[in-house]
């Protein structure tokens, strides 16, 4: 800005000069003989034009360079402006890519179940209770009832324990009141699953003399008339014996991701129900 100022001011000046040089050149009585004062005048006003000149080519070049650099910031904004625009589509269509990726996996399982189902998203999350428990956005309107199981796509995420119309809050199976029916895959061992809080699961009343082994795969046994049979649980993660324990302590992990539950299936018709 101040570089500015000070060609701006040399302009004015010499043309102030320019100007009275040769007003007072011109202007004057023109005499018989030029003299000292006339000839100096008339010999300083050519360069002194050019200088003039000079200078405001400059001042012009410096204003369009001005005015191009006021153009390309605004064109510069506008860009930045579009990009922002174009990033939050792409992002809005990654969403989507993702969300239909894991529908079509829901749907896989609906059909691997055999059983009518209601799709529901999961629109809230205890975080503050002890309690491990998640809303879903379907109620008595969708057909649900007290009691009926949950699934993922994944596997088994919880149960039904309060239901209003349109609303739904699903006991997820991490809880400690959480309890299923659950059986080893490999060798048909029996047990409880119990949830143990955060993302882990307890194998209940497996007796000492049963194979288990880290890397099994647990699922429902069907026997608690709630979640139909065969469906992933977890898997084991770590086996304790004790001395004077009846029962080994097993360890699970769910099947699912408790944390990253987006969709979920309600089975709404169980087998051999008569419905």
């Amino acid at each position: 800005m101040t570089s500015h100022k000070r060609v701006y001011t040399v302009v004015v000046v010499l043309i102030l000069v320019a100007v009275s040089l040769i007003s007072f050149s011109f202007y004057s009585k023109s005499p018989e003989k030029t003299g000292f004062f006339r000839k100096v005048v008339l010999a300083a006003a050519v360069p002194l034009g050019g200088a003039v000149n000079s200078a405001l080519g400059s001042v012009g070049m410096a204003w369009k360079r001005y005015v191009l650099l006021v153009g390309l910031g605004e064109k510069n904004r506008g860009l930045e402006r579009e990009i922002a625009s174009l990033t939050r589509e792409v992002n809005d269509l990654r969403e989507m890519s993702l969300e239909c990726i894991r529908l079509r996996k829901l749907m896989d399982m609906r059909h691997a179940i055999g059983i009518p189902s209601v799709a529901a998203k999961v629109v809230g999350k205890n975080r503050l209770s002890v309690f491990r428990t998640v809303l879903i956005d379907k109620g008595t309107a969708d057909g649900i009832e007290v009691g009926f199981p949950v699934v993922a796509s994944e596997g088994v995420a919880g149960r039904i324990i309060e239901v209003s119309w349109n609303v739904s809050k699903v006991l997820l199976l991490v809880d400690y009141n959480s309890n299923i029916d659950a059986l080893v895959q490999r060798n048909r061992c029996q047990g409880v699953l119990r949830g143990a809080g955060a993302s882990e699961c307890l194998l209940k009343y497996v007796q000492r003399s049963e194979d288990v082994q880290v890397g099994d795969v647990v699922i429902s046994s069907g026997l608690d008339g709630v979640f139909p049979k065969g469906l992933p649980l977890g898997m084991v993660t770590a086996v304790e014996e004790k001395d004077a324990a009846l029962f080994q302590k097993v360890k699970v992990s769910p099947a699912l991701d408790i944390a990253k539950l987006e969709e979920v299936l309600v089975v709404v018709k169980k087998r051999g129900d008569g419905r």
